[in-house]
């Protein structure tokens, strides 16, 4: 799993790529604050490598909270940059601060 952040100097975005090693996984996700925990607003591309990963443009100076769901599990990104306990969830979500 892992994040990569490419800031751009020009607009108040970031471009974060998310991505997950799940090859045994038929669908993966990104769901977070930035698009109201919706799979499908977060769909991963599978490559043939077996990792999903797809490019989304998030608001600058932000702090988002999110998971990917890997075939209907919850997981978090082991690199995020902190994680925040939720209640609702009952369990800790991962934080992207951008």
């Amino acid at each position: 799993m892992s994040l990569k952040k490419q800031f751009i100097k020009t607009k108040p975005v970031v471009k974060v790529t998310f991505s997950v090693e799940a090859k045994d996984a038929s669908t993966a996700a990104v769901v977070g604050d930035f698009n109201n925990w919706n799979p499908e607003e977060g769909t991963l591309s599978k490559l043939k490598n077996g990792t999903f990963k797809a490019t989304y443009d998030l608001v600058k100076d932000a702090i988002y909270e999110f998971k990917y769901l890997i075939d209907g599990v919850y997981v978090n990104e082991p690199e995020a940059d902190s994680y925040k306990w939720n209640d609702f969830a009952g369990s800790e979500n991962s934080v992207l601060a951008v």
